[in-house]
């Protein structure tokens, strides 16, 4: 009798261990995301709401009212793949790390581009005590800025929005009925996102010298969905929609700290990414 429960124990130890070992076999390396690292570049196209924007200092101080902005696309082009010419086009950049199967936390950078619209006349408000350059108040005036004498102004190297998010990945694979996520998985992600801004702004202001620099100029909120194709395990396509809120309150604009502007608006972006998945 104590033979025959030695047997039955041995024989239900051998029967779970290779039922576990099957299982282990069988699972997909896509069946679970938790401890992988992933990396994505790609491209990206902008909207911008009207912004009221305020310049000022020593000598004046005034607003463009509902100011027309757009950025600044390169097209598709060898830029993207040139590391000498990378921050040209308008790009985006970013490292994860999933800490579930579903949830990662990220860092990146989108590099986005702010171009004021040259060919519009404004309402302005405001003063300017310069006699050579646009002296006088300003009530509700409007202003054609064609011409670009009075203001140029762009954040063109870039609108750059350094920022961390926190995602949700869902494998919706079963839905399109696809047998092997190894090779080919299709995931639904949405995620919400905070950072500062560090824009290089270009601006030429009443004359004054031409100011292009880098400076931390305000903050920055947004939220992304997005449809992400994996193949092969490790290599990604991925394109989102992401909106988000810009507050810039201490904008440099030219070569004196005296002079600033500040402006708030909201940004809407089309990202198509490309990138790889991995266990380290």
């Amino acid at each position: 009798m104590k033979t025959n429960f030695i047997l039955f124990f041995l024989l239900c130890f051998s029967v779970n261990t290779f039922a576990q070992e099957q299982m282990a076999v069988q699972e997909k390396y896509t069946a679970h995301n938790k401890g992988k690292f992933f990396v994505s570049w790609g491209g990206n196209r902008e909207s911008y709401s009207k912004s009221d924007v305020n310049f000022r200092g020593k000598d004046y101080n005034f607003t463009v009212e509902n100011m027309s902005a757009h950025d600044k696309p390169k097209g598709w082009h060898m830029d993207y793949v040139n590391p000498a010419r990378m921050t040209i086009p308008q790009t985006n950049l970013r490292l994860g790390y999933f800490f579930s199967d579903h949830y990662s936390v990220t860092i990146g950078l989108d590099h986005m581009k702010y171009v004021m619209t040259q060919d519009q006349t404004a309402i302005v408000n405001g003063y300017i005590n310069s006699p050579e350059n646009h002296n006088g108040i300003y009530n509700n005036t409007p202003v054609d800025f064609t011409d670009g004498k009075f203001l140029m102004y762009e954040h063109t190297d870039g609108l750059n929005y350094i920022n961390t998010e926190v995602s949700r990945f869902d494998d919706v694979s079963k839905w399109f009925g696809l047998p092997n996520t190894d090779k080919f998985q299709i995931n639904l992600t949405e995620g919400l996102g905070a950072g500062i801004l560090y824009p290089k702004t270009n601006t030429t202001l009443l004359g004054k010298d031409r100011h292009d620099d880098f400076h931390v100029s305000g903050y920055g909120v947004s939220a992304k969905a997005g449809i992400n194709l994996t193949f092969f395990k490790h290599f990604y396509i991925q394109g989102e929609l992401k909106g988000g809120y810009i507050n810039m309150q201490d904008i440099r604009t030219t070569k004196s700290s005296d002079d600033s502007a500040s402006q708030d608006f909201f940004f809407f972006q089309r990202i198509i990414a490309f990138g790889g998945i991995f266990r380290l």
